[in-house]
């Protein structure tokens, strides 16, 4: 049964879907031009890319898992803290503020730039045996809001439960995704509206706020 963490991390999938087509857009536009089986391509790319949020959330999940046996109840709550604080930053974001993951996403640019000459072999792109390799690829793609998901699976202190968290952060982005490769310049248009972008800014910086306030009553019950 999913909990909580699991259904707030596909809401904030869904939320940042504004700031997901801004990222990956360009590529899920090139896997629909000129190809019949575009939706086939769409599928297995994004299926690709959950699957690496997937491994990365186990990973994760094992190093919160470290941190939970060695400091117990003090160091995962911290990790909590941190998880809300970074969905709060990403809020911020798509406020339109100062970019606040930037110095993440630039530490995360140093691993991309060995792994994207890898993406060149899969492309142009004909089939969903070089879509699926692809989007495992892609979805090492420094991203704030992947960050920020994966702050949480960190949390949830054990590699399924990292995983689990992950899977449902990487299903609440297919919709908009989808809908892009889809419909790519009337998306492109939609997500362009600063209101929009607005919109998933607030709610996902409630999401955050509402994280920091259970750490609290938690912390208080200690």
């Amino acid at each position: 049964m999913l909990g909580s963490t699991e259904i707030s991390l596909f809401v904030v999938g869904l939320l940042g879907g504004v700031h997901c087509i801004g990222m990956c857009g360009g590529m899920v536009g090139a896997l629909s031009l000129g190809q019949s089986g575009r939706l086939s391509l769409q599928l297995a790319y994004n299926a690709g890319r959950i699957f690496s949020y997937c491994v990365a959330g186990a990973l994760a999940g094992w190093v919160g898992e470290g941190v939970a046996v060695a400091a117990q109840w003090p160091g995962r709550l911290l990790l909590f803290v941190v998880a809300n604080l970074m969905l709060i930053a990403m809020g911020a974001y798509l406020l339109g503020a100062v970019r606040p993951l930037a110095l993440l996403e630039a530490l995360g640019g140093r691993f991309w730039r060995r792994l994207q000459p890898l993406t060149r072999r899969y492309l142009p792109v004909r089939n969903w045996r070089q879509a699926l390799p692809l989007g495992a690829l892609w979805g090492w793609l420094p991203c704030g809001l992947v960050y920020s998901a994966l702050t949480t699976a960190m949390a949830s202190g054990s590699p399924a439960k990292g995983t689990l968290t992950m899977l449902a952060f990487g299903l609440g982005t297919l919709p908009n995704l989808l809908l892009a490769g889809v419909l790519l310049t009337t998306m492109q248009a939609v997500v362009r509206q600063r209101w929009l972008r607005g919109l998933a800014g607030v709610l996902v910086l409630a999401f955050g706020l509402y994280g920091l306030w259970g750490c609290w009553q938690l912390a208080q019950s200690l």
